[in-house]
């Protein structure tokens, strides 16, 4: 049987615990290293943080000018617009009156040509 030999179990009590004890020095090397780097990576990481910031400002910065720029765009052609309009209608206005006018002269043309068979004729009956 097998679990009956006891320098077998101790054996297996010792590796193991050899084989712990190698993996806790293992690990405590790690940690060791890790510590040492540690100022090295905060600083690293203190640095990307720093340059992050410094990205994230400039990006708002543009952001902002961006918009104001927009803004001021968006102004100017608000104001084309309503330049564009006014002149738009002061033209309808200007074609309007033009229309009316060449209508009122059509109009008393017209009376002038009336008035004119009128007297004729008036002149014939005399």
């Amino acid at each position: 049987m097998r679990g009956s030999n006891p320098d077998k179990f101790a054996d297996r009590q010792s590796d193991a615990q050899k084989a712990r004890q190698a993996q806790l020095e293992k690990v405590r090397a790690k940690m060791a290293e890790v510590a040492a780097k540690k100022p090295q990576l905060d600083a690293e990481r203190a640095k990307i943080a720093a340059e992050r910031a410094k990205r994230e400002e400039e990006r708002k910065i543009e952001k902002e000018a961006r918009a104001k720029r927009e803004a001021e765009e968006r102004e100017a052609a608000r104001i084309a617009a309503e330049a564009n309009a006014k002149f738009e209608a002061e033209a309808k206005e200007r074609e309007k009156v033009e229309r009316l006018k060449a209508h009122a002269q059509l109009l008393a043309d017209q009376k002038a040509a009336r008035d004119a068979r009128y007297a004729a004729r008036k002149k014939r009956q005399k």
